[in-house]
């Protein structure tokens, strides 16, 4: 019977575990990490990145994402939509192609792969034969032109991948029909670009690398007109009259030619050199509703001696002529049309770089750039912290989103222009915010509350400091008179003025509104939120972590100059005290009571308190041990004493070596004697219970042992049991917990008597490891509030009746110790047959769908990249789960957790992936993408050629010059002319030595 009960209770309890237990990685948030291609089908409305990892993301209006992967561990290297339809093709650099589907499911699109294929060239052919370098989806949505390395074409049958070989268009095919001196001096190379007739979609251009333009009759199997350029061919666009086509060539040219008919065309009816003389490696040209002239844009082209280095996309209108300059390399852009069918007008260019993507308005004045609701770069400054804080308040959330709406101005009213599909999940429950600290000295608020990752304000503490950053260099205005007239885009911005700048540490109280940031340099701000501007001076307490301590020399950085004047102070985050601790080493920990209005931080050095409120320093430990000069070397001088200890490590291990040959016979001896020792040792270990390990002593003698890894405010029992105190506790690295008891003066009494702290326990975990979490549970076994959030009816008091218990959280194991007589009451060790150490651990609340209640628990991740949930307070392992990858540190270092059982850690320097524990909160996308009305309608029996789309006529068009498309590339040589003009002007003015050069027409300046 004793059996039968044990076993419905361990039923039982794996139905609570998976009552509120449940792990999934359910968004990623940020920009995709190397990115390599870009795609857009203008029918759905979706924007596709495919990157280097093999990845494809997809995304619509905001709420609408969608990620796959590929198996096979290469590059995307090309992303084609099938048109008006819900597939999309993929183009591997192995040269694999995919096709992948959205597949509703219960409602909820999915994506899926659901084929793959690759060509396969006759018996013998070399490799060039089939490596696709052009992808051409026909308008029919049946067809796929493959345009290879060795300048075949392969058309491909879709979805089934089946390959068409009587209307493959073979290379020789080509050479035979073109004038034989064309042939004889040039080789066509590989197929650079395919591009169907707007108009007759049963004409395709194809387009070689050596400057050869074929345009291909795909029912007759015949060319009908060659257009034989001799530059390098880069594009081709095949501008929507059906007349005028545009070819773009690496000696920075483009050109314009004009589909008549007569074969061959020997020379372009116009050729334009913008800037000389880099390639231009992509143009395209829209013809507007008259009397507008066209828009040209083109990237590339720019002057190689002077902007050989940027990376451009130049926009010309008119007489409006800008040069975007963005901050990394340029992957792909298209171009959003409005109107029916996308015909109509362009209203956005969206450009994909390597490092963040730029939407650019083309209607407002000036062009200004949307701000994007998602792939926003995280990483524009490196991401050095994080800190999440969960349920927000309104007004603060209000005051936060106003001030950032204030830095926002220089963006366009535009709203967001891909918008889609459907977002189908439900309204956030609660507004949370995720704070990253970054290394140029930033800390940048994001709303976290769904699934998009939306910057709402970003505070700057550089301000504050004297650094060496110059106030009037303004590196997003080009000088005036510049040829090409640039413009800086983008935000991402990877340099750093001063590297001590960099954000250690964040502590955001959200019901006050107080908000502490630590640095690299030993600095602490604390700040706090105003509506208005405010020209103030930043008084620094210095702290002298040392105490009086002799014989130690700080060997690592110098601390960062305060400003002696007023500071004009954006509406947000406003610092109103600084403290700067001595040596000024990196701020390792830092806990904020704005109840008390306390501030301890800790260093490598020791640790103390702040008392803001009053603004002096109320206390300081020095932490560290004599034997522990690493920790007065700065991060450049450790670095020297590393490489010092490797050569002095492979001088011993050489000197071992030929000691070993001199007494080969007496080491012989002592390697037996340490084998049996060893195993000895082993058949010790081996008795140990089999979840859990023994846990050796570390030396006293190791580095950084006063290191301060945490610190925690606790008002409980700590001199004895009947009165409860306000208390500050610390653990180091070396297993040391300190405990201060604090006298805080009654409200009234508070800005005149001083807060007085002495010292009132200190515990040493026998195995030393470092103690990395403390927390403090009541008299129920419940973590106490977090301060003021009783004051605000947001949580019950704690039990202050029963006895009090303090857990003590090491690398190694959990410890439970009774208070106030600080005596062992349980533990449990974490199970490390591989080496686990507890790497992040945070207090979390879990509950299921259908009960209100809520239990608490403790969320740990481990080096091996493991997350464990451990019930308090009886401290039981609940459940565990394979997380991130053991080799990915940095991502297990960047986890943070969030107080209803959810997380955020860095999958890449761009990205963070979010990950939920509970089976009650849980961000995720919920969409749905449907296929447009008239594809739904079609008859899925139609043959795979149809003579024409809808809405086409049959009949080959009698094509003329005097077509609406003719004359554009003179319209837009007006203006470049008009513009420059203006800029030799301004430059015979400015510049009368300059020596004036002129090619084809184009003018620019040298300089002397």
């Amino acid at each position: 019977m004793k059996r039968f009960r044990r076993h419905g209770h361990e039923s039982q309890r794996d139905k609570h575990k998976q009552d509120l237990y449940q792990f999934n990685k359910t968004v990623e948030h940020g920009f995709p990490h190397q990115p390599s291609a870009l795609g857009f089908s203008p029918s759905l409305q979706l924007l596709a990145i495919g990157t280097r990892l093999g990845a494809i993301k997809l995304y619509g209006t905001p709420g609408v994402e969608f990620m796959g992967l590929h198996d096979e561990n290469a590059a995307v290297t090309q992303v084609h939509f099938l048109p008006k339809q819900v597939e999309m093709v993929t183009l591997l650099d192995d040269n694999s192609l995919h096709m992948w589907t959205l597949r509703a499911h219960n409602g909820i699109s999915e994506l899926l792969e659901i084929g793959r294929f690759t060509l396969s060239g006759p018996p013998g052919a070399p490799p060039s034969v089939t490596r696709v370098t052009a992808v051409l989806a026909h308008s029919s949505g049946e067809l796929l032109l493959l345009g290879t390395e060795g300048g075949h074409v392969f058309v491909v049958e879709v979805p089934g991948f089946r390959e068409l070989e009587e209307n493959n268009i073979s290379v020789e095919n080509v050479q035979n029909r073109i004038p034989e001196d064309y042939v004889g001096r040039r080789n066509l190379e590989c197929v650079e670009a395919l591009h169907e007739n707007p108009l007759n979609p049963r004409q395709v251009l194809i387009g070689y690398s050596r400057g050869l333009m074929v345009l291909w009759d795909l029912d007759r199997q015949r060319p009908i007109q060659h257009f034989l350029g001799t530059q390098q061919l880069e594009s081709v666009w095949w501008m929507e009259d059906g007349v005028n086509i545009l070819s773009s060539h690496s000696d920075g040219s483009y050109c314009q030619w004009t589909v008549t008919g007569e074969d061959p065309q020997t020379e372009p009816e116009n050729q334009e050199m913008p800037y000389v003389n880099t390639s231009l490696s992509k143009v395209m040209s829209f013809i507007l509703s008259s009397p507008s002239p066209p828009f040209l844009i083109f990237s590339g082209g720019m002057p190689r001696a002077s902007y050989g280095d940027r990376h451009c996309i130049s926009v010309i209108h008119s007489k409006t002529h800008e040069a975007l300059d963005f901050t990394s390399r340029i992957i792909d852009f298209f171009v959003i049309r409005e109107g029916e069918n996308h015909r109509g007008e362009p209203s956005a260019l969206v450009v994909l770089v390597e490092e963040e993507l730029v939407v650019v308005d083309l209607q407002s004045e000036g062009w200004p750039v949307i701000q994007t609701p998602y792939l926003v770069p995280l990483h524009c400054s490196a991401i050095t912290c994080s800190h999440h804080v969960s349920s927000i308040p309104l007004k603060l959330w209000e005051r936060v989103q106003a001030a950032g709406a204030l830095q926002n101005t220089h963006y366009s009213r535009k709203p967001w222009p891909i918008i889609g599909g459907q977002n189908l999940a439900p309204d956030p429950p609660q507004r949370d915010l995720l704070l990253t600290g970054h290394e140029d000295g930033t800390v940048r608020f994001w709303d976290a509350s769904g699934v998009c990752l939306y910057p709402m304000y970003k505070l700057s503490t550089a301000g504050v400091f004297l650094t060496d950053a110059d106030p009037n260099d303004n590196m997003n205005q080009g000088s005036e008179g510049e040829w090409p007239p640039f413009r800086k885009v983008g935000c991402f911005d990877p340099y750093s003025d001063d590297p001590r700048l960099g954000i250690q540490k964040i502590h955001l109280c959200k019901y006050s509104g107080y908000l502490t940031v630590a640095g690299t340099a030993g600095q602490i701000l604390i700040m706090e939120l105003n509506d208005e501007a405010a020209e103030q001076m930043v008084e620094a307490t210095v702290v002298d972590l040392l105490h009086g301590q002799e014989g130690f020399r700080w060997k690592g950085q110098a601390r960062l100059d305060v400003r002696e004047e007023p500071v004009l102070f954006p509406p947000g985050f406003q610092p109103f005290a600084l403290v700067q601790c001595q040596p000024p080493a990196v701020v390792t920990a830092i806990a904020l009571h704005s109840e008390w209005k306390l501030v301890a931080f800790g260093t490598s050095h020791g640790f103390g308190f702040y008392d803001y409120h009053q603004k002096n320093n109320i206390m300081v430990k020095c932490t560290l041990n004599p034997s522990d000069q690493m920790a007065m070397e700065g991060p450049l001088s450790r670095v020297k004493s590393i490489k010092k200890s490797l050569r002095q490590s492979f001088r011993r291990i050489r000197r071992s070596r030929v000691s070993m040959r001199k007494h080969h016979t007496t080491n012989a001896a002592k390697l037996q004697e340490i084998n049996a020792r060893l195993e000895a040792e082993a058949l010790q270990e081996m008795e140990l219970a089999p979840v859990q390990r023994k846990i050796e002593a570390r030396s006293s003698d190791d580095s950084f042992t006063g290191l301060v890894r945490t610190l925690y405010f606790a008002d409980t029992f700590v001199s004895d049991s009947s009165h409860s105190t306000p208390s500050l506790w610390a653990g180091t690295n070396g297993g040391a917990v300190f405990a201060y008891v604090l006298r805080v003066p009654s409200l009234e009494r508070r800005a005149e008597d001083p807060v007085v702290a002495h010292a009132a326990k200190e515990i040493q975990l026998m195995h030393r490891a470092p103690v990395v979490g403390l927390v403090v549970l009541d008299g129920k076994g419940a973590p106490l509030p977090e301060p003021l959030e009783v004051a605000h009816d947001l949580s019950r008091s704690p039990e202050m009746h029963g006895s009090h218990h303090l857990l003590v959280v090491s690398e190694e194991q959990f410890k439970l110790f009774t208070l106030p007589k600080v005596s062992s009451k349980s533990k449990l060790k974490l199970t490390a047959v591989d080496g686990s150490r507890v790497r992040r651990v945070g207090v979390a609340w879990f509950g299921s769908r259908t009960d209100e209640q809520l239990e608490s628990s403790l969320v740990v991740l481990t080096n091996q990249g493991e997350l464990h949930v451990i019930s308090l307070p009886s401290i039981k392992m609940m459940v565990h789960y394979p997380c991130i990858r053991r080799e990915d540190v940095s991502g297990i270092a960047s986890c943070v957790f969030t107080k209803y059982g959810q997380g955020f850690y860095l999958m890449s320097p761009s990205e963070f992936e979010r990950f939920s524990l509970s089976t009650r909160w849980v961000v995720e996308p919920r969409c749905l993408v449907e296929a447009p009305l008239q594809m739904r309608l079609k008859n899925p029996s139609s043959p795979v050629h149809r003579d024409q789309p809808d809405g086409v006529p049959t009949e080959h068009r009698n094509f003329k010059k005097e077509s609406e498309g003719y004359g554009v590339l003179q319209e837009i040589q007006k203006s470049l002319e008009g513009d420059q003009t203006t800029f030799l002007e301004n430059n015979l003015k400015t510049k009368p030595k300059g020596n004036m050069l002129s090619n084809g027409g184009d003018f620019f300046s040298v300089p002397n």
